[in-house]
């Protein structure tokens, strides 16, 4: 299967009301569904990530670091998923605790390639730094941008508030998803 396919197929959102609620209980501002054709690669975002993040290679979860994949694998890898949530806070680990247990309780409801992706904050600093293995790696999840994801796009075509801060006063909205089969 893959995006063609499941655009061929008319797929509407997947229901997944239960998540959504789930982690707005659990705290996320936004929490929306999506089907998987409304996710937008671009190989130019990989490219931002190698020559344009200080922070590059400085953690496990950056593009090629733990996985040998490229950006079209990813994107065949995620074909093979209907949909998901997007998960929306302003805080970047919240973020990702959300989404790391919703895509816990996808699996216990029998949904078990769930998979989510937001931008890793669990360890203050990243041991990769130090040139040691992951300290979380059952937890640990790269981000949109790390498998070649537009994350601008993606969020900005189902209308919730992502732009770029310019002041250290702007509001920063920091989104994970949770894909589901």
């Amino acid at each position: 299967m893959n995006f063609e396919n499941n655009l061929e197929k008319g797929m509407s959102k997947m229901n997944f009301e239960k998540y959504i609620t789930q982690a707005k209980e659990m705290g996320a501002k936004n929490a929306v569904s999506f089907n998987i054709s409304d996710i937008v690669f671009d190989p130019r975002v990989i490219l931002k990530c190698i020559f344009g993040c200080a922070d590059y290679g400085k953690s496990h979860t950056c593009p090629n670091q733990r996985s040998p994949l490229t950006m079209e694998q990813y994107k065949d890898v995620f074909s093979y998923y209907t949909g998901g949530i997007i998960i929306g806070s302003n805080e970047k680990k919240a973020s990702q605790h959300i989404s790391y247990e919703i895509e816990r309780a996808c699996f216990l409801d029998g949904f078990h390639f769930a998979f989510s992706l937001s931008d890793c904050a669990l360890c203050k600093e990243c041991s990769k730094v130090q040139d040691k293995a992951c300290r979380l790696p059952a937890k640990a999840r790269p981000a949109f941008h790390s498998v070649g994801i537009d994350v601008f796009k993606t969020v900005n075509q189902l209308k919730l508030p992502l732009s770029v801060a310019k002041t250290i006063d702007d509001e920063v909205n920091w989104y994970s998803a949770v894909f589901i089969e």
